[in-house]
């Protein structure tokens, strides 16, 4: 399978999901926005992984690739490819389906529980995931649910953290993706939004969990690899709709 991803800053990559889909042998590129790279045509890729940054997706004079990136998200939607948004990813994906993304009550960053809501139980990529695990946030922004799309999960501090539309293209607000390396970068890049809150914690905090980190990794390919048995190569998309 060939994976494309589209990476928005240099301390937020691929980490737990670059591992999976070297193990599988998978093809991977990237568009590095932040390196002014290309985006690729819609035929180069199978699965479009969109992944976190630090800024808004309405700000679009500061960052002005983000008009691009929209199109090109809504295009790869359209064209029934594989999506995974990952928190500005998943806002991002939320957006060009017809949600709005809005700053949220609380900024969520920290290890904080998640549990399945909605069709989350019955979902061909979430149905494998425990009702409720600990999870990775790094969020201040949220988004309402689009048309035509299921909730998946939620939390005490956000009421939308994933959603399906047309089972192929998922949104996570939350991250699974983080390894202690990357959840070390985002405390080094973002140390000044660690003001106290009741759902923020302190990087001492954060990366002192260890065993929270192998569980994030598990929960990564499980999810990864549902998602890749129910919509990879050969499988029909009006086949694997829910």
């Amino acid at each position: 399978m060939r994976l494309h991803y589209l990476q928005h800053v240099p301390f937020e990559d691929l980490a737990n999901i670059e591992a999976w889909a070297r193990d599988k042998g998978h093809r991977i590129s990237q568009t590095r926005f932040f390196a002014n790279e290309p985006l690729p045509p819609m035929e180069a890729f199978d699965w479009l992984v969109v992944l976190g940054g630090p800024m808004n997706i309405y700000e679009e004079d500061r960052y002005p690739w983000l008009a691009a990136e929209k199109r090109f998200i809504a295009q790869a939607a359209e064209r029934k490819k594989i999506v995974l948004g990952i928190c500005l990813g998943a806002q991002l994906l939320a957006d060009v389906l017809g949600g709005k993304a809005f700053r949220n009550a609380h900024k969520e960053i920290g290890w904080f529980p998640v549990s399945l809501a909605g069709e989350g139980r019955r979902s061909a990529v979430t149905r494998n995931l425990p009702e409720r695990f600990p999870a990775f946030h790094w969020h201040g922004d949220t988004f309402h649910l689009p048309p035509g799309c299921e909730l998946l999960a939620e939390s005490e501090a956000c009421a939308n953290q994933a959603f399906a539309y047309e089972g192929r293209a998922v949104g996570l607000q939350f991250h699974l993706e983080s390894s202690e390396a990357s959840v070390g970068r985002l405390i080094a890049h973002g140390a000044d939004e660690l003001a106290a809150g009741r759902y923020i914690q302190t990087g001492e905090e954060m990366l002192s969990a260890k065993e929270r980190f192998s569980q994030l990794r598990k929960l990564m390919r499980v999810l990864l690899d549902d998602m890749e048995r129910e919509f990879g190569p050969g499988k029909r998309p009006e086949a694997t709709r829910r």
